[in-house]
């Protein structure tokens, strides 16, 4: 082989001063003294968590290498065995995202999506905006029927998302993320939380809520919830959309040949291909398995998405070279499963509690209109430690409701207050939950922006929620 023709390598290691920062930080915590009532490990383990959260947000090493570094550091030190350190692999959510994104292949690898893409800027795409708000009323339809909001972001809409973004000419491959993509991929993230906060059935935890907020006396129908949050619902739908165009403006904001630009396109593409048919029927049948089939089969959602999965190889929609080529579905295998078994561990080695109790040591003796408020921030802010909403539900949600209780807060508004926060919380991060992975993933939201539009966000949310929603609440007549 001449000079010529040799391949160039590039080595390319970390980034040493985020690399540096990220030890630092976790170090810190490492050395403190281990606080009364906490188990050294728990210590330990929170430390090394704070500094993978560092490296992820300085951008020490790729996400994936950062949280393999992390889950070796864990064993090298005895924090976790073996077996705990990898059981994050066999959580169930985990397969359900890698699923969501080999289910997204079809869609492009096909054309439905593109397809797709073209009937929505053929509705709303005389005005980028108005694509926004064609994603955030689908996902008021879908919300009360598909409980899993992992199934609906990353199953059902990111495919839809992201070829649309694709036929604008948007996509990570050619660095033109801003000029749409990055402004539908947020639009769809929060959307979906805002409808996960809306019905019972629109998220896995809310029946826990429901069925929790019963034993402790204050029972809640689907109806009285759907009631209580209809109107902060519907005005942060409206609202949301819009503070993302504004803040984190796309490129193209209206293009007056768009829908003329989809009619033709569609007329190209001609008549709907076979193996287009099979991937449209193959969703419709995970839609109807997402709403009856836990119920009438025993399948939950990623048992739903894997035959998902399984239909398309066999009709040979994907061919396993396909499966094999979804790098991103790997590489957030690794980090978000890492992610969920370190929060998971947090919670069972106690860190949790230990930290709800000193919060209910803190409230004693406070009148509860200033309680409330430093509860429900408390609540909402501690998601940053959390891969789930269902893990903080579990762990947190009875006790701060227990504690507002107690100084006096009226029960309702105690209980919806935590409940909206439920679902809402997960804005702060990137993997806040399930359908995080999936749309970060995508590579149209860069780490520091995500981290600060979920900051920014978070505190409208509450706004909109808490401070406006108890007024609501109260005209209702819940407390």
């Amino acid at each position: 082989m001449s000079h010529s023709q040799t391949t160039k390598v590039v080595f390319k290691g970390a980034n040493i001063v985020p690399l540096a920062i990220c030890i630092a930080a976790g170090a810190l915590i490492w050395f403190l003294p281990v606080p009364a009532g906490v188990e050294p490990k728990a210590w330990r383990l929170l430390a090394i968590f704070i500094g993978l959260i560092v490296g992820l947000i300085g951008k020490a090493l790729p996400m994936g290498g950062i949280s393999f570094l992390a889950l070796t550091i864990l064993i090298v030190t005895q924090t976790l065995t073996m077996k705990e350190a990898f059981s994050g692999f066999s959580h169930p959510l985990i397969w359900l995202v890698v699923s969501a994104f080999l289910l997204s292949r079809s869609f492009i690898k096909t054309g439905l999506g593109m397809r797709i893409a073209y009937l929505f800027v053929g509705l709303f795409g005389k005005k980028t905006l108005g694509l926004g708000y064609g994603i955030a009323a689908t996902e008021l339809l879908l919300a009360p029927a598909i409980p899993s909001n992992t199934a609906r972001a990353g199953g059902i809409l990111y495919p839809i998302v992201r070829a649309l973004a694709v036929s604008f000419g948007s996509s990570p491959e050619r660095h033109s993320q801003r000029l749409i993509g990055s402004f539908l991929i947020l639009t769809a993230y929060y959307s979906n939380l805002i409808t996960s906060a809306m019905f019972v059935t629109s998220m896995a935890a809310n029946p826990l809520i429901v069925a929790i907020l019963q034993e402790a006396g204050i029972p809640i129908t689907w109806g009285q919830w759907a009631l209580a949050a209809c109107v902060p619902g519907i005005i942060s739908l409206l609202l949301i959309p819009y503070v993302v165009y504004k803040l984190y403006p796309p490129e193209i904001k209206a293009s007056p040949e768009a829908q003329k630009m989809a009619h033709k396109h569609l007329e190209e593409m001609g008549r709907i291909s076979k193996y287009e048919w099979v991937t449209l029927g193959v969703f419709a049948t995970l839609i109807l398995l997402w709403i009856f089939g836990e119920e009438a089969f025993g399948l939950e959602s990623t048992s739903v998405a894997l035959i998902g999965v399984c239909a398309l190889v066999l009709t040979g929609v994907l061919t396993w070279n396909d499966i094999k080529q979804e790098h991103e579905a790997w590489d957030t295998l690794i980090w978000f499963s890492t992610l969920v078994m370190m929060a998971t561990f947090l919670n069972q080695f106690g860190l949790i509690k230990w930290m709800s109790g000193h919060i209910s040591l803190l409230m004693e003796g406070l009148p509860w209109g200033i309680a409330w408020p430093l509860l429900i921030l408390m609540y909402f802010y501690s998601h940053y430690l959390f891969a789930s909403n269902t893990a903080h539900v579990t762990s947190m949600y009875a006790a701060f409701l227990t504690v507002g209780i107690a100084l006096e807060t009226p029960p309702y508004l105690m209980a919806l207050s935590l409940a909206f926060c439920s679902s809402l919380f997960a804005c702060l991060t990137h993997y806040g939950t399930g359908c995080a992975p999936i749309l970060f993933g995508s590579e149209y939201v860069n780490l520091k922006t995500w981290w600060s539009m979920g900051a920014i966000v978070s505190v409208i949310l509450l706004i909109i929620w808490v401070a406006f929603g108890s007024l609501w609440w109260k005209l209702l007549g819940f407390w």
